[in-house]
């Protein structure tokens, strides 16, 4: 079968009014910028091809409708030019247009829904991680967003600042307090549409560019602390790498270090120690670090200590969770903390602590750093809640004190209502296999438990 041409990519390069072998040009300009050699020669016959059908290979999709959105002086997304189809799962790319990646994911996040499903059954990218840029990258982020031209005439005020801001803090109040999963379309749909227009749009000053991105890297940030909660930890991934990117053309060292952390947290969850504790590292890279407030420097190394302690180097995690709790200990009432870290207490830090203590075989002294975080726990943190007693029955099962789990994995599924979280879902699933050699001795605790657990189960 003969190719079908693409009627989109036509279209819109017709509009440039360029030949194609100007927009050549152009594309291996873009590509040159990027570091993608390997498109930085593209000649004419690279784009007629491309028209009658054939799909580039990454990046150039993103690359050609980076050339197209800046010719034309409006956002042009892969989606719209008809070579989405075989990069949809692609793993997230440092050197892509971060206006661009954050329209075309929350395209695949929100609005497509069978795209999104495709990127969310994809691999999580190891790769990817392994190809975080050197810092020096990072430290010129600023001045190649300050280059970046308008897409919009809208023009931005503080005012759209302070209302994003006040967006975000809603957003991240209701997943500590109703999981991940709650109210993510929202936010999605939020970040692709009134965000995009902003980013896109004009700039009264330096400042008001800087703070309004800012505020758009804490709501990417969110996008993916949601998707990672709730199961998707692709789309997480994806989103965490535009809030590093957003957060770094903000000048907002700690905001980058903040998402780097997560990404982290979340390799730390899904096995892979090593790669954890390079993204903790750079979480905890001078700026990041001394440019925080206490509290959050208390957070990023807590869980560098974990991907430590996952990765079996105890000595180093010990005296990582010693640095930590030192800073949160310096922490006071009235001191300029950004609102990203109002959820990080004392027991936001025994929790992990506790996780790494577990991670490191001390199990008695897991127990009691997560009896610790369930005491000192603030109600309205509902989810993690959950998540701690899962985590604290399970080390109680561990050390033969199934009765005493049960109890604790009582009060786990008590506090689980209504809350939707991948992570507390999965914290259901490691106690039913905990319970499985005692779920047929009927009438037992074990066995009504077990029970209730897969009735739970059966309805998220």
């Amino acid at each position: 079968m003969g190719r079908t041409r693409n009627v989109k990519l036509a279209a819109v390069i017709a509009q440039t009014g360029l030949s194609q072998a100007r927009l050549a040009t152009r594309v291996g300009s873009v590509a040159t910028e990027h570091g993608a050699d390997e498109l930085a020669n593209v000649g004419q016959s690279h784009i007629a091809k491309w028209v009658s059908g054939v799909v580039p290979d990454p990046p150039g999709p993103r690359i050609l409708a980076e050339t197209l959105s800046r010719t034309l002086g409006r956002l042009v997304t892969p989606t719209d030019i008809g070579l989405t189809a075989d990069s949809e799962t692609e793993p997230p790319a440092w050197s892509d247009d971060t206006l661009t990646a954050l329209v075309t994911l929350g395209s695949k996040d929100m609005v497509d829904i069978d795209r999104r499903q495709l990127l969310a059954k994809s691999v999580y990218s190891v790769a990817a991680l392994a190809a975080l840029p050197e810092e020096g990258w990072f430290e010129r982020a600023m001045d190649r967003a300050q280059t970046r031209r308008p897409l919009s005439s809208y023009v931005v005020t503080d005012q759209d600042v302070e209302d994003v801001r006040e967006m975000a803090a809603i957003f991240s109040r209701r997943d500590q307090k109703r999981g991940g999963r709650a109210g993510r379309a929202a936010l999605v749909a939020y970040l692709r549409t009134d965000i995009a227009e902003l980013l896109s749009g004009r700039f009264l000053s330096e400042n008001i560019r800087r703070e309004m991105t800012s505020a758009a890297a804490e709501l990417a940030y969110l996008a993916g602390w949601t998707g990672f909660d709730g199961g998707e930890h692709t789309i997480a991934q994806h989103w965490l790498t535009i809030a590093t990117k957003l957060a770094e053309e903000a000048g907002d060292a700690p905001l980058a270090g903040h998402a780097l952390r997560a990404m982290a947290h979340q390799a730390v969850d899904l096995g892979h120690p090593q790669q954890a504790v390079r993204l903790a590292e750079a979480s905890l890279s001078s700026r990041r670090y001394a440019h925080a407030c206490w509290r959050e420097r208390s957070l990023l190394g807590v869980v560098h200590a974990r991907g430590l302690a996952a990765a079996g180097e105890k000595k180093a995690a010990v005296a990582a969770l010693l640095r930590a709790e030192q800073d949160l200990g310096r922490a006071r009432d009235g001191d300029d903390e950004p609102n990203r870290v109002f959820f990080y207490t004392e027991a936001s830090l025994a929790h992990e602590t506790a996780a790494a203590l577990r991670d490191l075989g001390d199990l008695p002294g897991a127990e009691a750093q997560f009896t610790r975080s369930v005491r000192t726990r603030r109600a309205q943190f509902v989810r993690t809640h959950s998540v701690t007693l899962g985590y604290l029955g399970a080390v109680q099962a561990q050390q033969g004190h199934l009765d005493m789990a049960c109890a604790t994995w009582s009060q786990a599924l008590d506090a689980m209502t209504g809350v939707q979280s991948g992570r507390a879902r999965e914290t259901v699933v490691q106690m039913r296999r905990s319970l499985s050699p005692f779920r047929n001795r009927a009438g037992s605790h074990a066995a009504e438990l077990d029970a209730r657990a897969r009735s739970m189960l059966s309805r998220a």
